[in-house]
C-alpha cells in the first residue's frame, strides 16, 4: 500500500542534513552551554551560530533571538510577557478570532489576572479587516496579536498593515509566524514586528525547540525563573542538540525556500482542483492569498473523522481540524469565525504538502478520496442523493 503524508502542519520529517548536524552534540559534544569549560565552550559556540542562523531566517539581529521550547512557548511568552512588563501602560489586548489556541489560551488566562481582551472578528476567507483592529485599539492597549498566516486555512494575514496601524497608536504587535517562517519569506523588519514566534517543526528541523523575535530595546517579563540563559529571559538548561537542529533548518529553508515554493505551489493547485471536482466540496481559506502548501475543504454530509480514518487505512495521512483541536472532537474555531455552519465545519479536511510530495501522490488521493465520500454520503441520513 502507498504511504502518503499530508499532515506537514502537525509536524515536517527534520531533513538528513538536519540530524546530521544534531548528532555530534548528542554524542560527543554534550556540554552545559553555561559552563566555562572547554566542553561548555564549544557547546556555546554551536548555540550561538544557530542563533545567528535563526536570526538571518527572519531579518533579525542574533541578540533579538531567545530560544524556546515551541512554537507555543514562544507565543505564551510574548503574550504574558509583553502584557506583564506593561501594566503601567494598560491592561488591553487585541487578538483575534481565528489565532492558534497557544494565543487565545494565553489570552484567557489574562483576563484571569484582569486583563481585557478584544478579539477581531475575520471575513469569511479568514482575513482580518486591518480596519477592524485599528478600531479594536484603546488607550490602555498595550499588545496586539495577529498570526502572520492561519496554520488551518492557509490564509495570509494584512500583519504588515496591521502594525503600521497599531505602531502610530504607540502599541507593541506580535506576529506568530510559526506557520510560515521557513516556507514563505519572514523578515521582521517588513512586518515591523515586535515579537515573532517561530517553530521548526514546520520547516524540516527537530520537534521540540522553537525561537521568539524580541526587537531589541523592547521589554518583556519572562515566564520561567531560575538561571541566566537566554539573557535572563527563558531560564533552563538548553536544548543543544535542539538548537543545533533549529539552526540548520533555518539556514536550509533560507537556501532553498524559492525552490520549496516552486515544488510545491502546482501539487497544492493540483490537489485543489481535483477535490473541487467532487460534488458538494468547498475549498476553505482565501483562494489566493494562501500558504503554499495547504489544502483545507469542507465536504457536504460527511464528518470530516470518518474520512479521515478511511484514508488513513489507504495510506493517506491527513488532518481534520488543526493537530492541536483534532484529538478534541471539537468544530474548528476558526471555521465557526468565519461563518460557517457546524454541520459542514464538522466535515473539514487539512491536507498540508511539503518537499516530499509528489504527483503521483496527488493522484493517488484524488484516486482513493471519491469512492469514501460516496462511500460515507450513502451512510449519512442527511444525504438525499
Amino acid at each position: 500500500m502507498r504511504r502518503v503524508y499530508l499532515d506537514h502542519v502537525a509536524t515536517t520529517q527534520p531533513l538528513p542534513e538536519v540530524v546530521e548536524a544534531m548528532m555530534p552534540y548528542l554524542r560527543e559534544i554534550y556540554g552545559n552551554p553555561m559552563s566555562l569549560h572547554d566542553a561548555g565552550v564549544e557547546a556555546k559556540r554551536a548555540c550561538e551560530e544557530a542563533r545567528g542562523r535563526v536570526a538571518a531566517l527572519i531579518g533579525a539581529g542574533p541578540e533579538e533571538i531567545i530560544f524556546t521550547s515551541c512554537g507555543t512557548e514562544s507565543n505564551n511568552m510574548a503574550l504574558k510577557g509583553a502584557a506583564w512588563a506593561n501594566t503601567s501602560k494598560g491592561k488591553h489586548i487585541v487578538t483575534t478570532q481565528i489565532e492558534h489556541h497557544s494565543v487565545l489560551n494565553a489570552a484567557k488566562a489574562l483576563e484571569g489576572m484582569g486583563f481585557e481582551v478584544t478579539y477581531v472578528p475575520v471575513d469569511k476567507y479568514g482575513l482580518v479587516d486591518p480596519k477592524e483592529v485599528d478600531k479594536a485599539i484603546r488607550k490602555d492597549t498595550v499588545l496586539v496579536s495577529v498570526m502572520h498566516a492561519n496554520n488551518e486555512i492557509g490564509t495570509i494575514e494584512p500583519v504588515a498593515e496591521i502594525s503600521k496601524l497599531a505602531k502610530a497608536k504607540g502599541v507593541l504587535l506580535h506576529t506568530d509566524a510559526v506557520a510560515t517562517a521557513g516556507n514563505i519569506p519572514v523578515n521582521v523588519n517588513e512586518l515591523n514586528a515586535d515579537f515573532l514566534s517561530i517553530a521548526a517543526s514546520q520547516f524540516y528541523g527537530p520537534k521540540g525547540i522553537g525561537a521568539l523575535y524580541i526587537r531589541k530595546g523592547v521589554r518583556i517579563t519572562p515566564l520561567l525563573h531560575g538561571g541566566f540563559q537566554e539573557k535572563g529571559l527563558r531560564a533552563g538548561t538548553d536544548n543543544v542538540p535542539g538548537i543545533v537542529g533549529l539552526g540548520k533548518a533555518a539556514e536550509l529553508a533560507a537556501r532553498d525556500l524559492d525552490k520549496r515554493k516552486n515544488q510545491i505551489i502546482p501539487l497544492r493547485d493540483r490537489l485543489i482542483k481535483g477535490l473541487l471536482g467532487i460534488k458538494n466540496v468547498y475549498l476553505n481559506g482565501h483562494p489566493a492569498g494562501r500558504l503554499p502548501g495547504n489544502v483545507n475543504v469542507s465536504v457536504e454530509f460527511v464528518e470530516g473523522e470518518s474520512m479521515l480514518l478511511f484514508l488513513n487505512n489507504a495510506g493517506v495521512m491527513v488532518a481534520s481540524g488543526s493537530s492541536c483541536t483534532s484529538q478534541a472532537l471539537k468544530v474548528s474555531h476558526v471555521l465557526t469565525a468565519m461563518g460557517m455552519e457546524p454541520a459542514l465545519a464538522q466535515g473539514s479536511l487539512l491536507f498540508s504538502l511539503g518537499t516530499d510530495n509528489t504527483a503521483e501522490d496527488i493522484d493517488y488521493v484524488l484516486e482513493k478520496m471519491p469512492p469514501i465520500v460516496d462511500n460515507l454520503r450513502r451512510m449519512s441520513p442527511l444525504y438525499k442523493g
